[in-house]
């Protein structure tokens, strides 16, 4: 989380690369584009600078150039350029599970991602399936629907709907506010998906890997998939590749059916390069942007942090924490500060109406909490098809320095479900923010001796190290190590 809020648009996401069943043994015709527009170009363009934004912006460590040589490897298998430099392949500094690709010749792979992968392969492969959406213009039908989320992401616009009684409003407030991006990414429909299969699989083929590597992908994403489930408040309350029709295993098996009918022989997937490669790479959330340990959130630069209710879930992006949960959504960040936080309430309800008739009057309520100056103001909202309160509650740092809490929930709540949440808000000492460190991947050679439960122990994480070391290697619990082999722990 940093100053200002995310910025959303409509980029064809990995989020559907756990959607099922298909055609590709048939080998059936897929039509695709055979080059980028000057239109797609200056349109990618425009977009990029969003989409770095809202993901953390470019990771900047050594794996980025490793990623764009492969990335642009793969990319020129579409048919859409033959010039590698018509590609731009980014590594995205973000601790969420996502890939996607926009027109314009731009493909992105978050970080994350990447770590869960376990040979170049793979990663060709996810990077292909991105590729694919783009030459089959899947996102086309899309483009439409992409919306700029300034501050409050998705609830910025829901809300300012509210007050002109704008009946999508509840809708977005069912599916949880703050998954703006999340919910972009899941409108393919189920037929498209598997196109982008067949195409990523066809580029590897072509592109001399091996083509069973988008099976094991996806087999290595289900795992994950049901691991966050049973990692509940520490995990992302909405998995990046959730479907509406999620059938991971059928998947997995179309995929690897898939592969097989390329009849291709290569079995090139250059584990140990892409290991090299990997080691090293920030895991999990950047300390720069906060960092979520189960329910509670702290941020070592803004020297702050905050506790969420059980049975609510957080996801932090560069920009912003959102929290979701069946009592109602939040979202926590912070805007300018003159001083006055009645001023400051008054001023993010105002954007938030986006000038359409202004703020309802209201009293802004004075408190303290944790030693900090507090303050909030609670406004009634109307949809077409029911009432809700919009609750701001600021928080005084000092040092011109104010924060906020956004939080809806039914009429007549207020503030409701989140009344312990915004009395947690604390500050950090020096020496609780300095003792705040970043996870990172280490690549390990197996020793005589190690086991699967033994490496597990080295995990950083003190929930689950056997199941987090298995998804991250794509073993199980009866896997058998070798000495000289090699795999991956978080540290």
């Amino acid at each position: 989380m940093k100053a200002q809020w995310k910025a959303g648009c409509a980029a064809a996401g990995l989020a559907m690369l756990v959607a099922a069943p298909s055609v590709i043994g048939q080998q059936r015709a897929i039509r695709t584009v055979t080059s980028i527009s000057a239109q797609e170009k200056a349109s990618g363009a425009k977009q990029h600078p969003e989409l770095l934004k809202e993901f953390g912006g470019a990771y900047a460590g050594p794996q980025a150039k490793y990623v764009e040589t492969v990335g642009r490897r793969i990319a020129v298998q579409s048919g859409l350029s033959n010039a590698q430099g018509d590609f731009t392949v980014t590594l995205l500094n973000s601790p969420v599970n996502n890939a996607f690709a926009i027109p314009g010749g731009y493909v992105y792979v978050t970080r994350q991602l990447m770590a869960l992968m376990n040979d170049e392969a793979e990663l060709a492969g996810v990077l292909g399936h991105e590729v694919g959406h783009v030459a089959a213009q899947h996102g086309q039908r899309r483009q439409q629907a992409a919306q700029r989320n300034a501050i409050g992401g998705a609830l910025l616009g829901a809300l300012a709907g509210a007050f002109l009684g704008d009946s999508g409003f509840a809708g977005l407030v069912q599916k949880g506010i703050g998954t703006g991006s999340q919910l972009l990414t899941l409108k393919f429909s189920r037929s498209q998906e598997y196109e982008a299969d067949d195409l990523g699989i066809r580029y590897l083929a072509s592109a001399g890997y091996d083509p069973r590597a988008l099976s094991s992908m996806l087999a290595s994403l289900a795992a994950q998939s049901n691991l966050d489930a049973r990692l509940a408040g520490s995990a992302r309350s909405v998995p990046e590749w959730a479907s509406t029709h999620p059938d991971p295993g059928a998947r997995v098996t179309r995929a690897a059916n898939g592969a097989a009918a390329t009849r291709s022989t290569s079995a090139l997937r250059n584990r140990d390069v892409f290991l090299n490669a990997l080691d090293g790479v920030l895991y999990g959330d950047d300390p720069k942007q906060g960092v979520i340990e189960g329910n509670r959130f702290r941020h070592p630069d803004l020297r702050l942090s905050f506790t969420v209710p059980n049975g609510f879930g957080m996801e932090n992006s560069a920009e912003a924490v959102s929290v979701t949960g069946s009592g109602g959504q939040a979202q926590f960040g912070g805007a300018a500060y003159n001083g006055n936080l009645a001023t400051y309430i008054d001023g993010v309800l105002s954007r938030l109406s986006s000038g359409q008739g202004g703020v309802p009057a209201g009293e802004v309520q004075r408190t303290t909490v944790n030693g900090l100056p507090a303050a909030w103001r609670t406004v009634r909202a109307s949809t077409q098809s029911s009432q809700i309160d919009a609750t701001v509650f600021a928080y005084e740092f000092g040092e011109g320095k104010a924060y906020h809490f956004l939080l809806i929930t039914p009429a007549g709540q207020g503030i409701g479900p989140f009344a312990s949440m915004v009395q947690s808000v604390q500050r950090l000492s020096a020496q609780e923010a300095a003792a705040i460190k970043p996870h990172r991947v280490e690549v390990l050679t197996v020793k005589a001796g190690d086991t699967v439960q033994s490496l597990s122990r080295r995990m950083g994480y003190s929930d689950y190290p056997l199941e987090r070391f298995l998804t991250l290697n794509a073993l199980t619990a009866n896997s058998v190590l070798r000495p000289g082999q090699r795999v991956k722990i978080v540290t």
